[in-house]
């Protein structure tokens, strides 16, 4: 059987897209990051217009862009030429490829950053501590409370299906092939409606938990301009925080839509992609939030004037530039170091403990749908 209302290739080009995204994302890190990090390693702020650094980013970025644009020409070739399954694993191996050429390059030119650091002399002579009053007015991370719209949306795409359940076939669509033919099904029981609750629901508790680490997390301060970077932190953080609600309730919403195809109101594919489109929405508005503030609020104060002077330095917590290893930090949460979000501290056994709770978790939501559906 073949689902109507989709075109395969637009799918495939859809899907395509996610390429460039991911390519453009980190090309940009870079740039993207606090004044006083050039390829996670600590500089004076002033350090950010200095020409051999500059040289470096731009280096870096090109190249990065270069291998993404590749990527993304060969995968686009291949969705017009209607090889759909080439379009899922170069979208993959794609992904990876640029994350792992970024990285690598990084790493590299982390090195030559690290040289230039010894080379210029730069040594922090006393790790200043910033302490910053509570109550100025620093903008917050919205209440969790806002991640409950998750539950109409989830009550509403159960009653659509229990609704529905006695105009569903005895065999339930579950998968369509590259060619919009369904390629599985189910048998009709009364689990079948809860089966895009459960979806929304392990999606919706994974954003939540990324909102309530933003909540938890170490916030940022410069040392020199710590008023000026709290105020700047804290709407980075509300900006993020409110982007993880809206496009979590976007996707949830689209989601809402597969009982109908259960029923036949509605094709599979027209459901597939609607939720691409929402998924393609929350990656445009993830990159649109980090191109306006920068990570950790690092872009709102751009014309700031920078410090020849490096006051702290905790390059020596930070392997390989991205993992955060400090036994004496009692925060479990904190900035990225190259990346716009948040990392964790490694040094602390409640990280490892939640690391191992989401992988049961997610374990667990697995099995649930294999078994139950």
């Amino acid at each position: 059987m073949t689902e109507q209302g989709m075109d395969p290739t637009v799918m495939m080009a859809l899907t395509a897209l996610i390429l460039p995204l991911v390519g453009f994302m980190m090309a940009a890190t870079p740039y993207l990051m606090r004044r006083g990090e050039v390829f996670a390693v600590t500089v004076p702020t002033a350090a950010q217009q200095d020409s051999y650094l500059k040289g470096l980013k731009r280096r870096y970025a090109a190249m990065v862009a270069a291998v993404s644009l590749v990527l993304t020409a060969a995968t686009l070739a291949l969705a017009l030429g209607g090889v759909y399954a080439g379009v899922i694993v170069m979208l993959v191996v794609g992904s990876f490829a640029i994350l792992g050429i970024g990285y690598g390059l990084m790493q590299f030119y982390r090195a030559k950053t690290k040289a230039y650091k010894h080379k210029q002399g730069w040594v922090a002579g006393a790790q200043e501590s910033v302490a910053v009053v509570d109550d100025q007015p620093v903008p917050q991370v919205i209440s969790l409370k806002w991640n409950l719209l998750y539950l109409p949306i989830m009550a509403l795409t159960l009653a659509i299906g229990v609704l529905g359940y006695a105009q569903m076939p005895d065999q339930i669509p579950l998968q369509m092939g590259f060619d919009g033919s369904v390629s599985r099904w189910a048998d009709k029981t009364p689990l079948i409606p809860f089966m895009p609750v459960l979806i929304q629901g392990f999606f919706g508790v994974c954003l939540t938990f990324s909102h309530w680490t933003i909540m938890r997390s170490k916030k940022w301060s410069e040392p020199g301009a710590p008023a000026t970077s709290a105020l700047a932190y804290g709407m980075f953080a509300h900006a993020q925080s409110l982007y993880l609600v809206v496009g979590g309730l976007l996707i949830a919403g689209a989601m809402a839509t597969m009982p109908l195809t259960f029923i036949g109101i509605i094709s599979m594919g027209q459901a597939a992609i609607g939720i691409m489109v929402a998924a393609l929405a929350m990656c445009i508005g993830a990159i649109a939030v980090s191109v306006v503030y920068g990570q950790a609020g690092s872009r709102v104060f751009l014309r700031m004037q920078g410090s020849d002077t490096l006051l702290a330095d905790d390059d020596s917590h930070w392997k390989f530039g991205i993992f955060y290893v400090n036994r004496d930090d009692p925060s479990l949460f904190l900035p990225e170091r190259f990346g716009v979000g948040w990392t964790t501290n490694w040094a602390r056994p409640a990280v490892w403990a939640l690391l191992v709770a989401g992988l049961a978790i997610t374990a667990g939501f697995v099995v649930a749908v294999l078994v139950l559906f």
